[in-house]
């Protein structure tokens, strides 16, 4: 079992993203199948189209922005929940005033993470 506050939890930069923070609440470590992250877009922040080799379950505590999933772009904010399947193109983008956070839950897999590259 484990129990701890989300502030006590290192809030590390997105490499990829632009103003984006990640934080692994539940790590691959403490939870046997699924681990639970919470990321954080300032406003204009966002994460770039790329694709997982595992799917990715959402539920957006605050803010609003748009996302691309498999060429289609949504607008979501508080309360929404999106499903991306594995190996389906997305990207984030927070359209709002104030930060956009939301919660990503992953099965316990081997991630790899490719940016996609757009042509000329």
């Amino acid at each position: 079992m484990s129990i701890k506050h989300a502030q006590d939890v290192e809030a590390r930069t997105v490499k990829s993203g632009d103003k984006t923070t990640i934080q692994v609440l539940i790590s691959s470590q403490e939870g046997p199948n699924f681990a639970l992250r919470r990321f954080t877009m300032e406003p204009g922040g966002g994460i770039p189209e790329h694709t997982n080799t595992v799917e990715h379950e959402q539920y957006v505590l605050q803010g609003r922005a748009s996302i691309g999933i498999g060429g289609e772009t949504i607008e979501v904010h508080a309360g929404d929940v999106v499903f991306i399947p594995e190996g389906v193109p997305h990207w984030y983008r927070n359209i709002g005033a104030e930060n956009f956070e939301f919660l990503c839950i992953i099965p316990n897999k081997p991630d790899e993470i490719k940016l996609v590259e757009k042509g000329c």
